[in-house]
This record gives C-alpha cells, structure tokens and sequence, in this order.
C-alpha cells in the first residue's frame, strides 16, 4: 500500500489521531534508527508514533522517565538534529509525533549532571531552584542516602577537583566552606547530608517517584517551574513536530486538575492524554484532556475473553497449593499498609508533622491510605472514596475511630496541606502495594494481574463489556486505548494465552499440582505465578525465566527482597527454573500443555487485537506487538524488535499472501495492518458504537459491534466453542445491506450472515458495508 499523502496526518484542527505506534526511543535504538521506522509505520496503518520521553536523561538511562535536564533533547539518543530529522521524515510520511513527558519527578543519582538539583545542593534554600524540588526544609539539610552501611563511610570522601566525592559520586562544596578541615569536615558544612542508603525510606526530606529516591519530585504547580520543565517540549509543538502529549504519574502531581489547565492553554491543538490508572468502575475528574492511555480498556477487553463460569476451580486450586483462603482484598490491605509504613514512612512523617497535635496520626494515615479504594482522589472529586476509607478503616481499627474522624475531617478539605499530601500520597502506596507487590503475592490467575484491573474480578461478561464501551464512547472517545504497555506486567499474547486455562481448569489443576510436586518452591503462590508465566511465554529461554523468576520474587518480598536479598531462597528459586530445562520429562510436558492451548491463545490473542483497534478510542500498539509477543514484565517487555521481519511479512501480506494462524504471527500483522489502514482512511465508519448480538446455540461464543458502518466480530471462548462442535446455526442479523469482509476481502449479502462461513478462515472478522 503506498504511503497516505503528507496531508493525511493529523490536521490539528481535524481531531486526535487514528491509530499510534509506541517506540521505546533509546541509546541503542536513538532517534535515527526511529526515523527509518516511518515508511514501515505508514504502511502499517498508524498516523502517528508515539515515543518514550526525550529530553536528557541520566546518564545509561534506557527508559528516558529520568530526566536531568530539561532544556534539550538528550544527545544519547541523537539530540535536537535527531528530533528534526525524525519530525522530517514523520512529516513525508504523512505522519504525526506523541511523546512522553514526566511533569512529577526529575532525575537526581547523578547530581552532576542534573544543572538545578547540583545548585540546590551547592547553595541551599539561597538556590535559586530551591523551590524547583518538594523539600521539606524544615530538616535543614537535605539527605542523601547513597553512602554503604558502616560507621566509617564519611571517612571515605575525598576532596578532588573542587568537589567531595564518594567513590564515582560528585557532589558540590559550597562556597567559603572547602577551605580547611578533613573531607568529612568540609561535609558536615554542606546542605546536604550523605547518609546511609537504608535512611533513605524512613528519614528522606524531598518527595520522591514512589520509593525511588533517586528520582525527586519537581513542584511543577510553580507557574515557574512548569514553564522552565516545559518550554522545550512546548517548543517543539509550537513549530509543529509534536501534534500529541502523553503525560506521565499525574497521581505524583500536587494539583494535576491545574496541571491539565495549564498544559491546555499552552498547547490548545495538542492531543493530550494521561497515565490514570482507574480502578474499576472509578470516574476520571473533567480535566481538559482526551483521556486515559488505556488500563481500563486492556480490563475490559482482556476480560471479555475469560470464563467466568470456572472462578470456583481457581479458588480451590490457590487453597490447595498455599494452604490458605486469603481474599485479594486483605492480601492488599496488608501489602499496603506495609508499604505505607515502611518504604514510604518518610512521606507518612512528613504528613503526621502537619497534625503534631495528634499522636496516633502516622498509624490512622497509614490505615487510611491502606484502605483508600482508588489511586487517588482530586478534591472535592472523589471524596466519596476518601469517606469508604474512613468507613473501612474504622472497621478495621475501631480503637481508631477518634483519630480517623478528627483526620478525615482536614483530610476533606481541598485547600488543606494535609490533604494535598495525603492525595500525593495514597497513589504511591497502591502502585507499591498492589502492582508491585500483591500481584507478585496473590496468583489465583494471573491472567487478571494486570495494572488497572481488579483480580479478584474473574472475567468480564459481554453485556458488561459493551456497556463500560459505550460509556467510553459517550464520555472519552479520545482516549487511548492499549493491550500492551512498557508497564504491564504481561503482553497481551501471553495474557490471551493464559485466558485458556479458565476454560480448562481440571487439565490445569492437575498438571499445576504435579508441577510443584517435582519442581518445589517454599512459596506456593510464586511457584504458581512462575508456572504460569512458563507456560504462557513458552517457548522462553531459560535466562528469561529466570529473570522473571528472580525480579517476581523481590517484588512479592515473601522469601526475599530487594533490599536484602535471600541467597538460600534464590537458590531454590534458581533450581526450580533448572529443573524444567534439566528434567526432560518436565520440559516436554511443559511444552505439551503450552502447545495444547497455544491455538485457542492465538484465537484470544486475533480477538482482543480486533476488538482494542476497533472500539471507541484511539488504538495504540507497542512495539513489536503487530506479531506475536511473548513478553513478560520489564525489561523483558523492552527487548529488541525485529523491524525487518515485520516489513517483510508486511510486504507478503501486500502482495496477496494470506497467512495462517501459526508461529509466524503474521495473522496478527494482517488484523492489525487492515484495521488500522481502514481506521486511518474511513474514521467515518468509526462514530457510534452499537452490540451485534449473535443468535442461535453458541451466539455467546460471538462479541461483535457496529462503530457506524464497520462490524467487528471476534470469538471469544474458543476451547468450549470447539467443545460444543463449531458454530452450528449461529449468525449474526445486520441490516440487509452488502458488506465486504477487511481481512479476507470477501463480500457478503443479505441480512443474515452465518457466524461459521463468516469466521471459517480466522476467528475474527471485519465487515465494511459496502457503498
């Protein structure tokens, strides 16, 4: 297909993008290897790329989510020559650029090369970027946990080039104070304060991206600071090489309604869209933006594709293999409360030195946050959560009901500092205690574990998925919609995989219990969750595995951790991921359970895909995920991307070649290319969204919907489909006009259309009425 004309990109003044690709711009893969990407994307069907963030990072950074210096784009991965080049090359192409900002932190591990945080530490409050950082100058220095455990660690600076250092570390000597003493003297003069690395959780005096205290929060509802972190970006959407912004942790923001108005009115025309996580059924405040990047939509569409009739088996299985009957909901309660006062106590002291005159308010905050249903709230939006905490939390800790309500009472008002950090605060403790922590511990069936989802809700059932579709369509239709992230703890083949063993739970349950039995871990729910990702990335090599294994296990912090790692239990770790590579017997029986569900998987994995590109929003693909993905949680969802076998299946596919559904992928490429090619060409087909409801014996075995002129069609419960013997009399009642199959170019009549002819090469089908 030849390349759309320069004029079909997006026109600011048109509306959002049709379809976006996201690239993990980085050292190894900068900003010219981007460039040669266009042609492939334009073929693909996307109008725009979307790229991790650009500005200078720290250095070896290979995510960009550090960012040290905001004035330019970063020379590792090409510089500002770089960005114009690409934005030329987007531009013949005919496409558009996203690109992803971090507005709540800035990178501060290597204090040399971050400008404002090196001035902060040289000058103190007399910086004149002491107000650029959330410190809590009430402490007088500010710490720096980076020195290793050991009475004699200070003894170790040394003086060099004007500067103190710590091994390779470099941190400034402010003036008139380097002259004279021991190097440990000179520090002791300094604003900051070196101290051990385990102070860091429990003493810190600057906000922080979650528990990471390299990264330092930025006040960015300074008109000044936001302007000085932004003017580059804002630069390049005002000479037109930015059309999009993906923003990243809103929830870190102190006041992200502002934050939204602000970045409004600087960038009108901008396509604008937030990392919001919602829980389930949870609202988004009216802020000036086109929507979420899309966990709610990889929820539902996910979860359309599980069945719910087979929960009870999943919740006999987890007791038998751990023993216990521990709900989600407590597993989280616990996981968060410990977060609240452990890794984030320097954030709970902070807050409880607002209400000094309340002794048992670090222990009531820590309650209330651990009972918080959401991320966050943004007052007075969502108070109703914040009175669920209250109610919660005095059901849990009656003897704290005093405290709780003498709390709840400032935690309500808007313009309260308490609340403003309580809110800042609240979205740190779920990402730490749900994402990463209690979807490491609670492995019922991982296919739920998912960022944004609930996992205690089994499946999603299609009459709910197509009423939280239409509410999108209603309330967000520029919202982005995503299966896979740089994120998600999953890709979305290996979670399509995975649905299968809720169609078969015996055959699961009973391999699973052998498994565990030959290949023992002491922590159950971790063998559980390992043996789920083995069999739903398989084949995975066993480097792979046992990176997941190991990184799954820190995370759940049962048998060991990061902080301190538990040699003996990561032997163990290590034997059991052995032994499916060294048992021979083992291995094929893991590789025959793969296999066996790997076809229904690719059947799950064509449906979802379908149903993501074509639903309300704007579908984004991450990279590599137009072909089968296998990925599990990062880094190995980062890996390198074969671009030159894409183009080339592309090219067959052009060419008239229709692929099979087997390890190739390429059906996937071909779903995805056509759908995003008639998205790109025909949004007029895309203005409505209404169910196709199949008739006849396995019509629950169909999910099909009508955007304005384009039906999908995709199957969802493959294994009992094939249990009931095929579609039989099922079919699907449309209007009585012509309809031209996209992905098999086959044209249909009449009002009738049967499900087994319709869907007799793929499992999934999309039908444009003809003109």
């Amino acid at each position: 297909m030849p390349h759309p004309s320069p004029a079909a990109a997006l026109n600011r003044a048109e509306g959002r993008p049709s379809g976006t690709y996201r690239v993990q711009v980085r050292p190894e893969f900068p900003l010219s290897a981007t460039a040669e990407l266009t042609d492939y994307l334009a073929d693909l069907g996307v109008s725009h790329l979307y790229t991790a963030p650009l500005l200078t990072a720290a250095p070896g950074s290979e995510h960009g989510y550090d960012v040290v210096d905001h004035r330019s784009v970063s020379p590792a991965l090409g510089g500002a020559d770089g960005l114009r080049n690409l934005s030329d090359s987007l531009k013949s192409a005919g496409l558009g650029l996203v690109v992803d900002i971090v507005p709540n932190h800035a990178g501060v591990g290597v204090a040399a090369v971050n400008p404002t945080w090196w001035d902060v530490l040289k000058n103190g409050q007399k910086s004149e970027f002491s107000d650029f950082y959330d410190i809590d100058w009430s402490r007088g220095r500010i710490l720096l946990p980076v020195l290793g455990q050991g009475a004699d660690e200070l003894d170790k600076l040394r003086v060099e080039d004007g500067e103190l250092r710590y091994y390779d570390k470099r941190f400034p000597i402010a003036e008139g104070t380097g002259s004279e003493g021991t190097p440990r003297e000179i520090h002791d003069r300094q604003h900051y304060e070196l101290a051990d690395w385990t102070r860091g959780d429990s003493e810190l005096n600057y906000r922080r991206f979650f528990s990471i205290t390299d990264l330092a929060g930025l006040r960015v509802e300074d008109p000044a600071v936001f302007d000085a972190t932004h003017a580059e970006i804002l630069r390049w959407y005002a000479e037109g090489m930015v059309d999009g912004i993906r923003v990243d942790h809103p929830d870190g923001l102190r006041d992200p309604g502002g934050y939204f108005d602000r970045l409004r009115a600087a960038a009108p025309d901008a396509w604008i869209v937030v990392e919001k996580i919602l829980e389930p059924g949870e609202e988004m405040p009216a802020w000036p933006v086109g929507g979420t990047t899309g966990y709610d939509s990889l929820a539902e569409v996910c979860g359309v594709f599980v069945d719910p009739s087979t929960e009870a088996f999943f919740d006999t299985l987890q007791h038998h293999l751990t023993g216990g009957e521990r709900s989600w909901q407590d597993q989280v309660h616990e996981a968060k409360l410990h977060v609240a006062t452990t890794l984030l106590a320097a954030e709970l002291a902070r807050m409880a030195r607002l209400v000094p005159e309340i002794e048992a308010a670090p222990k009531a905050l820590a309650e209330l946050a651990a009972c918080f249903p959401v991320y966050r709230s943004y007052l007075p939006f969502g108070s109703r959560h914040l009175a669920k905490a209250r109610s919660e939390a005095g059901r849990r800790r009656p003897q704290l009901i005093g405290v709780l309500d003498q709390l709840t009472s400032r935690l309500r008002n808007p313009a309260d500092e308490l609340a403003m950090r309580f809110q800042q605060f609240t979205g740190a403790v779920m990402a730490k205690g749900v994402e990463d922590t209690s979807f490491y511990r609670w492995t019922r069936f991982t296919a739920r574990n998912e960022v944004g989802n609930d996992p205690a809700k089994f499946g999603v059932s299609p009459d709910e998925f197509h009423d939280a579709t239409e509410q999108r369509g209603r309330e967000w239709p520029e919202a982005m919609t995503s299966l896979s992230t740089h994120d998600t703890k999953r890709s979305e083949d290996v979670r399509a995989r995975l649905a299968v063993l809720a169609e078969v739970p015996g055959d699961w349950t009973e391999v699973v219990r052998r498994w565990v039995r030959i290949a023992p871990l002491p922590d159950p729910a971790l063998a559980h969750l390992i043996w789920q990702a083995a069999v739903g990335a398989w084949p995975i090599s066993r480097e792979r595995l046992q990176a997941y294994a190991v990184k799954s296990a820190r995370e759940a912090a049962t048998g060991t951790t990061w902080y301190q790692p538990d040699e003996k239990f990561e032997t163990r770790l290590r034997e059991m991921v052995d032994k499916i590579y060294d048992d021979p017997a083992l291995q094929r029986e893991v590789a025959g359970f793969a296999e066996s569900i790997t076809p229904p998987g690719w059947s799950n994995s064509l449906g979802q895909k379908v149903v993501q590109l074509t639903m309300p929003g704007v579908p984004d693909v991450y990279q590599g995920s137009e072909l089968w993905d296998f990925s599990l949680v990062d880094p190995d969802n980062r890996r390198p991307v074969d671009f030159a076998a894409r183009r080339e299946l592309l090219a067959r596919i052009d060419d008239g070649w229709l692929p099979g559904a087997d390890d190739s992928g390429a059906a996937k490429l071909l779903v995805t290319s056509r759908t995003l090619r008639l998205r790109r060409q025909r949004p007029e087909l895309f203005t409505s969204y209404r169910p196709v409801w199949a008739e006849g014996r396995c019509g629950e075995h169909a999910l099909a919907f009508d955007r304005g002129g384009v039906v999908t069609v995709a199957t969802r419960l493959p294994v009992g489909l094939s249990r009931h013997g095929g579609w039989g009399d099922t079919a699907l009642s449309l209007d009585g006009h012509s309809w031209t199959e996209v992905f098999t170019n086959t044209s249909y009549g009449g009002n009738r259309l049967a499900v087994a002819e319709l869907l007799r090469t793929y499992p999934v089908a999309l039908l444009v009425k003809e003109q």
